[in-house]
């Protein structure tokens, strides 16, 4: 049963937090991770399964778990959510995308406007994008922009090389239903990034803390270090330190 306190208390965020307050206490505390799926544990998309999963075991999940959890404590505050659905930029120098229903981000509305909230991205804005802003929005630091192709919004982010595209968004209302059939390609598709590598990583106060396969990766401003993870014991000892989780 979903318990707003309880997810709150996971989050380390106030009852009274804004929008862009749980949006990056969310990003702060629960991880960006596809662990069960290298486990063989089907991931359904119920909503009182992620709760379970999310709030009361602790873990992280990837897009289609956090973001529909999240829109379920939005919701429960008052605000207005709707699911969207995005093509993420899979090679972003060359214009390739995934299909729809890639990625499920989140359209927010409260007293100060439209948002594009995002809590299931791993690495990418930590507060809400304003919806109809078309110029740059900087969060922590990092650049953002809302670009219009034909009907739909590209989200850029600024590189070093430049504007690279995150992922295309379409602007057309979804339900977490619609969202079911690629949450199951991404859980079993050779093809699907999910499946060829576990992947743990969580934004941290100052930088973000990554687990990859053979390597942790630890960044805190201009400053990365990566440090090797060999075996499964080194593996549990890196999750269970920087994550929280014990499988």
């Amino acid at each position: 049963m979903f318990d707003s306190a309880r997810y709150l208390e996971r989050i380390g965020a106030p009852a009274h937090a804004s929008l862009a307050e749980l949006q990056r206490a969310h990003l702060e505390s629960v991880p960006f991770e596809n662990l069960d799926i290298h486990l063989g544990r089907p991931i359904q998309l119920d909503p009182d399964a992620l709760f379970d999963k999310v709030v009361v075991r602790r873990r992280g999940g990837f897009c289609y778990e956090l973001n529909g959890l999240f829109s379920r404590l939005l919701t429960a505050r008052g605000l207005r959510v709707t699911p969207l659905s995005a093509r993420v930029a899979t090679e972003p120098r060359d214009g390739t995308f995934g299909p729809e229903f890639d990625h499920l981000t989140l359209q927010v509305e409260d007293r100060e406007g439209t948002w594009l909230v995002d809590v299931g991205f791993g690495d990418s804005y930590l507060e809400p994008l304003r919806l109809d802003e078309r110029g740059v929005q900087t969060r922590a630091g990092r650049d953002f922009r809302l670009e219009p192709e034909g009907d739909r919004l590209m989200l850029l982010r600024r590189e070093d090389s430049g504007w690279l595209p995150q992922y295309s968004l379409s602007l057309v209302p979804r339900a977490l239903g619609d969202f079911v059939g690629m949450c199951h390609h991404h859980q079993t598709s050779p093809q699907s990034i999910f499946t060829r590598g576990r992947l743990c990583t969580q934004a941290t106060r100052d930088g973000r803390v990554t687990l990859k396969e053979g390597a942790l990766v630890l960044t805190r401003g201009a400053t990365r270090e990566e440090h090797p993870v060999e075996g499964e014991d080194a593996r549990a000892r890196a999750l269970a330190e920087h994550f929280g989780i014990r499988l």
